[in-house]
């Protein structure tokens, strides 16, 4: 497969984002940015040359590893959906850049309605491996995020994804779905198009598909709007992402009458990456560096690559039959409870 030499066009929507804006904190990381600023200052002084402040910005330093260990080692479920909300997060445009160096095309339509910019895939290669990328993207900025519709996607979404795996499983080339949505979109114009049977056809057709599916959460899992996409024979969550029926804020406004009470939600939903391993509803959890995967990009990068591959490896030489099977199997047994 020939691609386009240079970068890919696709890495605009982080290059909004990304230049020339300021570093962006969560409440719970103020006083990671409290020391930050000192050690910006420490190392200002020690550039003019007239104080020697290298001792301070070596402690300045250690004690941002310190605090950001204590603090992103006891994360709350709500902190934690926070975290996979972070602006500066990489979303799928990023990953796939990321993955494939560049060498992707975008393919676009669902040949029935039009072109979701909600739901993007095409074809792209990770090393030397051909792959069907598929996955929401929510936009870097206020103006893509329009653009993007907040990465919820219309009935049209999901055809074209399905559009999509259907024509890797025709050329059996895997299929990697990276998942980040609030949500399929709620419009009337979308359940007038059938959102609800567009969902339902694809997890019908993702059970089937004879090619290896590997799905990984890279942000929001809320709802149908991931699971449109969510059937694979491994499905992995990055460590501080969720995956729920339901967003906590919509649960707290069902069940008090009122967004207030989000934080008791997101404890009850059990929608973290540990608890999903603990109901046996993923198959692993992608570890993030230090500060999540926006404080070190590159980092959360190369280990999702590692994943896939690992995990295409194993799935490539199964029987597809049995690798069917199995995935059928898998789904099937959740929410079952033996007494």
């Amino acid at each position: 497969m020939e691609f386009p030499p240079g970068r890919s066009r696709f890495v605009i929507d982080s290059e909004y984002a990304q230049s020339g804006m300021p570093m962006n904190y969560l409440d719970f990381e103020e006083p990671i940015r409290l020391l930050r600023e000192q050690l910006e200052q420490a190392q200002d002084i020690d550039g003019q040359g007239q104080v020697d402040m290298q001792s301070t910005v070596t402690d300045l330093q250690q004690k941002i590893d310190e605090v950001s260990q204590e603090i992103y080692a006891n994360l709350s479920p709500w902190q934690r959906v926070q975290v996979s909300r972070h602006p500066d997060r990489p979303y799928t445009l990023d990953h796939i850049e990321s993955l494939t160096d560049g060498r992707f095309l975008e393919l676009h339509g669902d040949r029935n309605c039009k072109d979701d910019k909600a739901m993007v895939g095409g074809l792209g290669m990770i090393d030397d491996l051909p792959v069907m990328f598929v996955g929401q993207q929510k936009g870097a900025n206020t103006k893509l995020r329009q653009y993007r519709n907040f990465g919820m996607a219309n009935p049209e979404g999901y055809r074209k994804a399905l559009r999509l795996m259907k024509l890797a499983e025709k050329f059996n080339r895997p299929v990697v779905c990276l998942i980040d949505t609030p949500g399929a979109y709620p419009g009337l114009e979308a359940e007038e198009r059938g959102q609800g049977e567009a969902i339902a056809r694809n997890i019908m057709e993702m059970m089937q598909l004879r090619v290896p599916v590997i799905c990984v959460i890279i942000g929001e899992g809320a709802s149908g709007g991931a699971l449109g996409i969510g059937i694979g024979d491994k499905v992995l969550m990055m460590e501080h992402t969720w995956y729920s029926v339901i967003s906590p804020e919509s649960c707290s406004s069902i069940l008090w009458r009122s967004w207030d009470h989000k934080i008791e939600a997101a404890e009850a939903l059990k929608l973290t990456a540990d608890d999903m391993v603990g109901h046996k509803l993923i198959d692993g959890i992608i570890p993030e560096p230090l500060g999540g995967a926006h404080n070190d990009r590159e980092a959360a990068f190369t280990n999702v690559k590692t994943e896939i591959l690992k995990h295409l490896r194993k799935l490539r030489v199964m029987n597809p039959d049995k690798r069917i099977d199995a995935r059928i199997r898998k789904f099937s047994a959740m929410g079952v409870v033996q007494a």
